[in-house]
């Protein structure tokens, strides 16, 4: 059943006054977890939260800073990227900082990713065989 937004908006107001705060209160506790621009979709970067339209994932730039990485490095070495979506990486690993510190983990230390600017590849864990940066994801 498809209803359109005219429908549910002459619904909500001939609800009840103390269900229409029941139900703000909800969309707002919704709203404030949304966080723009970055997306998260199952098979692509492991599900893991990625900057919308592009397979870069959050914490990758999240390891990249805590690195000494600068916005403008890596403006430049992602000509795709803008300085709002390093805003709204910035914003997410902020709010995130648990999930960002299992992901570096779980994909190699800080160190890791020191030259993965310069070389544009990707190796991680040491171990690991050598990773294109246009498929990492």
């Amino acid at each position: 059943m498809t209803t359109s937004f005219d429908d549910l908006r002459e619904a909500v107001l001939h609800l009840p006054k103390g269900d229409q705060v029941r139900l703000l209160t909800l969309v707002a506790m919704e709203v404030a977890n949304a966080h723009p621009g970055i997306d998260f979709r199952e098979g692509i970067c492991g599900g893991s939260a990625r900057i919308i339209r592009t397979r870069i994932p959050v914490w990758l730039l999240e390891a990249m800073r805590r690195g000494g990485r600068t916005d403008a490095e890596l403006l430049a070495a992602y000509p795709t990227l803008t300085a709002e979506d390093l805003a709204n990486a910035w914003n997410y690993a902020r709010a995130h900082r648990d999930e960002m510190d299992r992901e570096i983990v779980a994909n190699g230390d800080d160190s890791c990713w020191r030259d993965c600017i310069r070389t544009k590849t990707f190796r991680c864990p040491p171990s690991s065989p050598s990773v294109s940066w246009d498929t990492m994801c």
